[in-house]
């Protein structure tokens, strides 16, 4: 591929990422109470609220957080196969939902280790963990200067940009037409699967972080409630 060829395909890709990622974060946020529910319904976890998680066996969540990756594997290959009959004219459009389905995987991986997203930090760490996943360092000093509405376009921006010029080179192949939609459907699955198991070791870690600071608290409020008693 002639290299005006590649910066002008690198700076679409780049733009369909950035606004697949920009419409997931403004529009298309995975539902924290549909999720919970889910998370009860078809994956039996008894669990009334998200902090419920913090009392159940790590690798009960860990299988759940692997079902939901396949899951948008499975979803981001069947968008692949159909947009890669296109060749390199569908690869934007392909980009974009792509985007928008990596990132609603993190989103709901962000919900099952009890993370809700629910405050500025919350929704800073999901960032950060796309970031992780795309393999961009954020550093936490970039959020303390910013507030998150300012911090989650710049983070988006680095994303784009690292994940573009990645993409070009793997998605090269679709400019070949027979082959482009096999090479879609595997490309977007292995795309999704490896954001995915990178951003699912990041929630992990910081769910037992979190983990050993509620058993601490627990065994606090525990000890209080004997002392009042004696």
């Amino acid at each position: 591929m002639a290299d005006g060829t590649k910066s002008w395909m690198r700076r679409r890709v780049e733009g369909a990422i950035r606004t697949g990622l920009t419409r997931t974060y403004d529009t298309i946020r995975v539902d924290p109470e549909r999720f919970l529910m889910q998370l009860r319904v078809a994956h039996r976890l008894p669990v009334a609220t998200f902090q419920g998680v913090y009392t159940l066996p790590v690798e009960r969540l860990d299988d759940v957080a692997e079902s939901v990756i396949r899951g948008g594997m499975k979803m981001a290959a069947a968008e692949g196969a159909g947009f890669g009959l296109g060749g390199i004219l569908t690869i934007v459009p392909d980009l974009g939902i792509l985007s928008a389905i990596t990132m609603r995987t993190i989103q709901k991986l962000s919900l099952i280790y009890g993370f809700e997203l629910n405050t500025d930090d919350e929704i800073a760490e999901l960032w950060i963990a796309a970031a992780s996943a795309a393999g961009v360092d954020i550093g936490r000093e970039l959020l303390e200067k910013e507030v998150v509405n300012k911090f989650v376009p710049r983070v988006i921006q680095r994303i784009a940009a690292k994940a573009g010029a990645e993409v070009v080179e793997k998605w090269a192949g679709r400019l070949i037409p027979i082959a482009s939609s096999a090479i879609g459907c595997a490309l977007n699955y292995y795309f999704v699967r490896a954001w995915g198991e990178r951003a699912r070791a990041h929630f992990r870690a910081k769910h037992l972080e979190a983990r050993r600071r509620f058993i601490t608290e627990q065994a606090k409020l525990s000890g209080a409630a004997d002392t009042r008693m004696l």
